[in-house]
């Protein structure tokens, strides 16, 4: 058995200041979050004199009661996950085969197409005209306004020609056609499973954007019953904050502590379901991260 090797006392000092300064760093990232759902149990009173920290001072559910007694929330929490589970599908279903296309050396027009792929990513046609095709597409007010005309990115594209090229070798594809394997069946049967990084970033990416899109929901949905979480908690939020510019006295105050309440709770209830869906990804994403990272 090889003897370890003696560490010098400068090794550990390093050793030590790296460590207390990757330990500030991830109680930076944490305890604003942690404070976040603390606050949402917490009286806004509380919070302002200093009395809250780490633990509530105590306990106080009345913004989630508020909250949840908005008849749409439910609705408005189906149609979001919904909105995420199929927008994150048809991504995946356009990105990955279209980065895949992009790696292959073979794949003629290949520099158009990148020309054609690269100009939009950066050249934007505006906000008036995307309204103006999404409306003569009927997509207007629909379910698939949310999923559909937004589902390709340039960006997730390049990601994964970057990842094929570089994880993928060409010998792997010539043994498969001398074993008679043709292009989908090569793409599914070997492609697939040995992508799992890629498909876990671009689908978190995905997901998270879905997660949190509010603004195409109000720009092209008029619907209630078919507005996600998020614009839905923006319109709760605004209503009270015209509520509270018209009340006075004892009201105003009892309203000012709800409004201040809600705002805590709706940063919970929206944020708290995809963080939660993070570290079940966490190995993918990093290694998915860094090998769509490597350029030829």
């Amino acid at each position: 058995m090889q003897d370890k090797i003696k560490r010098s006392g400068s090794d550990i000092r390093l050793d030590i200041i790296f460590k207390a300064i990757a330990f500030l760093m991830v109680l930076a990232v944490i305890y604003p979050l942690w404070f976040v759902i603390v606050a949402s149990f917490s009286n806004p009173q509380e919070i302002a004199s200093g009395e809250v920290w780490l633990f509530p001072a105590q306990w106080d559910f009345s913004g989630y009661r508020e909250l949840f007694r908005q008849k749409q929330i439910w609705t408005s929490y189906l149609n979001t996950i919904i909105y995420t589970l199929v927008g994150t599908f048809i991504a995946l279903a356009v990105n990955i085969p279209a980065g895949y296309a992009m790696s292959r050396r073979d794949l003629a027009g290949s520099r158009f197409i990148n020309a054609f792929l690269l100009v939009p990513m950066f050249v934007s046609g505006g906000l008036i005209p995307t309204y103006f095709v999404v409306k003569a597409f009927g997509l207007l007010d629909s379910f698939w306004v949310m999923v559909l005309p937004f589902s390709v990115s340039t960006y997730n594209i390049i990601v994964a020609r970057t990842f094929f090229k570089s994880s993928l070798p060409e010998t792997l594809w010539e043994a498969a056609q001398i074993d008679g394997c043709g292009t989908i069946r090569y793409f599914f049967q070997f492609v697939i499973p040995l992508s799992k990084s890629v498909l876990a970033v671009i689908g978190l990416w995905t997901a998270v954007g879905l997660w949190n899109s509010w603004f195409n929901a109000l720009i092209y949905i008029d619907r209630e019953e078919l507005q996600p979480l998020q614009l839905l908690l923006r319109r709760i939020l605004i209503t009270n904050q015209s509520l509270l510019g018209a009340a006075m006295g004892s009201m105003a105050q009892e309203l000012r502590r709800l409004s201040d309440m809600m705002k805590y709770a709706a940063i919970v209830i929206s944020t708290l379901p995809i963080m939660l869906l993070y570290p079940f990804l966490q190995k993918y994403f990093n290694q998915g991260v860094m090998l769509g990272s490597i350029k030829e």
